[in-house]
């Protein structure tokens, strides 16, 4: 026989009972969710307010992970770690100050020389072979010569440059902040290479014990390819600012200590960096004459595929052993994410990842 099917009434009665539960448990669900689209968005914007501070924290931390190989290099001759990371410190410091001192003067003497030779600079500019050649290529007349005026007309205004670069009290507040700045990421670089070793002892506390001695040994080496990383980045902006300044000084182009300088900081980043730096000091050095442009922008041209296929291959290669395109690719992408320090800190990361899969992920495969 068929089973009698209950009663209407049991029906409706068992459903009306489900649904308020229903309705309770959906409340609570967009409820918790909605809680935590809230905290997320919270912590963005605690994020967004403290991108400064964390970018100082960064950099510092990156610095002094550069540093590191310096100040283990000194305990190995049996000097006490307090006095290395000194001895480190005050060079760091001297260095930073030195710099500032031989540039500052050179900027301020160059700024005054070139605002008081305005004048004959652009007159030079109008009546140089090259723009001569311009003419004469494109049968324009006197325009190419009338456009320079204008721009320089232009230029000479103190309001246009005010203007241009954001106004006298914002590009104070600019120099201002950088330094302020510079000083924060110096004390900070102190307080992080003074406590590395307990920083790594702290991390290792939240590995289980069974696995902290390959932690510790795969955490070694990954600071270590940054520091050498660091250290092999600097040596390469070194090589472009001492070889800069001396063939500046050689063409005769304008300030060469100042366009040295230049390309030293734009040769700390990755693959951009010296191209840029190349540019500016080429049309920079347009300012003193069309051949000295010429001869600065071929030097540079020369100089970057030596750096690419001699100098880099050697010091990169003990640095990090990161493939050439992973290194481009790297670079290009912490660029378009994180801008200068973003490309600076890219090629190391890449290094700790394959540091990672190396020590960490392809044994565990191979295991099982």
């Amino acid at each position: 026989m068929a089973p009698t099917p209950p009663p209407a009434a049991q029906v409706t009665t068992s459903s009306e009972s489900r649904a308020p539960e229903l309705k309770i448990r959906a409340f609570r669900i967009g409820f918790v969710g909605a809680l935590g689209v809230l905290l997320a968005v919270l912590l963005g914007g605690i994020v967004g307010q403290l991108g400064t501070v964390i970018l100082y924290v960064a950099l510092a931390l990156f610095l002094a992970l550069g540093l590191d190989p310096v100040v283990s290099w000194l305990q190995r001759r049996e000097m006490p770690r307090w006095l290395a990371i000194l001895l480190v410190f005050v060079i760091v410091i001297g260095v930073f100050v030195g710099l500032i001192a031989t540039i500052v003067p050179i900027i301020v003497q160059q700024t005054t020389k070139i605002v008081e030779d305005w004048d004959s600079i652009v007159e030079n500019v109008q009546n140089s072979d090259f723009v001569a050649w311009l003419n004469n290529l494109s049968g324009s007349g006197q325009a190419i010569q009338d456009a320079i005026a204008s721009a320089g007309d232009w230029l000479a205004d103190p309001q246009n440059l005010g203007s241009l670069g954001g106004g006298i009290l914002a590009v104070g507040a600019g120099i201002a902040g950088g330094f302020t700045g510079a000083v924060i990421v110096l004390i900070l670089t102190l307080y992080f290479l003074a406590s590395l070793d307990s920083m790594r002892r702290y991390a290792a506390r939240f590995v289980p014990a069974s696995s902290r001695g390959s932690y510790r040994e795969v955490s070694e080496e990954i600071t270590g390819s940054v520091g050498r990383y660091v250290i092999g980045q600097v040596s390469l902006a070194a090589i472009n600012g001492v070889l800069s300044l001396i063939y500046l000084s050689i063409i005769g182009a304008p300030a060469p200590i100042l366009l040295a300088f230049i390309a030293f900081l734009f040769s700390l980043v990755p693959l951009v960096g010296t191209l840029t730096g190349a540019i500016i000091i080429s049309l920079v050095c347009f300012a003193a004459s069309p051949e000295t442009a010429l001869a600065a922008g071929i030097y540079y041209l020369i100089y970057m595929q030596v750096e690419a296929y001699v100098l880099s291959p050697r010091i990169m290669n003990r640095a990090v052993a990161v493939p050439g395109a992973l290194v481009v690719i790297a670079a290009v992408a912490g660029g378009t994410l994180g801008g200068v320090l973003g490309a600076l800190v890219a090629i190391p990361i890449a290094a700790s990842l394959i540091i990672i899969m190396e020590k960490v992920v392809f044994p565990r495969q191979d295991a099982i």
